[in-house]
């Protein structure tokens, strides 16, 4: 394909390969980058090019880009969101009541009976059901009900009390 014929086929498709984009993403400027990668892949492979499928070619190459580029937004926005959020709760006041719970819970968590920390850290931890924690450890449902009762009785009273 010569440079006087993919000028024909920019004049011809440019407008409405822009404005398709735009439908897309909703943002001309964005619309009108995207469009100009259209046609520079398209200039790549213009060697290969039929002039009888050109514009189903562009549309194809706008469909994908356009679906690209939201998808970097969005993975842009999920980042910079969960920046900001993590940001605003890491203040040294948070970071120190943090580590001030968690050492509080690794205590009361160790001061536990044996029996009772086994089943609230298997269902808790492990994400196991009563019934599976029961078949494991060969003892009943309502054994492992009252094991984490106790347990959670326990870890309620030690860290309420700002041991």
């Amino acid at each position: 394909m010569e440079i006087q014929e993919f000028e024909e086929i920019f004049n011809s498709y440019y407008q409405s390969i822009k404005n398709f984009i735009y439908y897309k993403v909703g943002d001309m400027q964005m619309a009108e980058d995207i469009a100009q990668d259209v046609f520079m892949k398209a200039w790549e492979k213009r060697a290969t090019i039929r002039r009888e499928t050109v514009k189903s070619l562009l549309y194809t190459i706008a469909g994908n880009l356009s679906i690209n580029q939201l998808k970097h937004r969005q993975i842009v926005f999920e980042h910079s969101n969960a920046l900001r959020t993590s940001s605003d709760y890491e203040t040294p006041q948070f970071q120190m009541e943090s580590e001030e719970f968690n050492r509080k819970l690794q205590q009361s968590l160790s001061a536990l009976p044996e029996n009772s920390r086994v089943v609230f850290l298997m269902n808790r931890i492990e994400k196991m059901t009563y019934a599976e924690i029961a078949e494991r450890l060969g003892i009943s449902v309502k054994a492992v009900e009252k094991r984490m009762h106790k347990a959670l009785t326990e870890l309620r009273k030690r860290i309420d009390m700002k041991i």
